[in-house]
């Protein structure tokens, strides 16, 4: 029987797994099963991490709201409340920049949401 020779393609499918992991240390990015094997994990964990990241943030946001409605005089809860009655569907990414960075200006969005609440109730 004749040999067969693999040409390029499993050369080229371990050269791109060995590139992706060319940052890890010692075995990690110079052995090929050790480097398939950290590729793996390393996907597995990012997948995993983003979804967190995405809870995080939003934990992060809503943290900021609640601190800078509270400094004028109503909960997170209550002022999330005020804007749905307003049809105002609040982005709270966009209002927690807001809050940190303008706080004058968050005050203001406050009080006129806060002035025209009670014509809901």
């Amino acid at each position: 029987m004749t040999r067969v020779k693999r040409g390029y393609i499993a050369r080229k499918r371990r050269k791109k797994i060995l590139t992706f992991v060319s940052g890890s240390r010692g075995a990690h990015s110079k052995l090929f099963r050790t480097a398939n094997q950290q590729k793996t994990r390393a996907l597995v964990s990012a997948h995993r991490d983003t979804s967190k990241q995405k809870r995080d943030l939003r934990r992060l946001w809503i943290t900021r709201i609640n601190a800078a409605s509270r400094a004028n005089g109503v909960s997170y809860n209550k002022f999330i409340q005020y804007l749905y009655k307003r049809q105002l569907l609040p982005n709270r990414k966009t209002l927690a920049q807001i809050a940190v960075l303008d706080s004058n200006c968050f005050s203001i969005i406050f009080k006129n949401i806060h002035e025209y609440s009670h014509f809901y109730t």
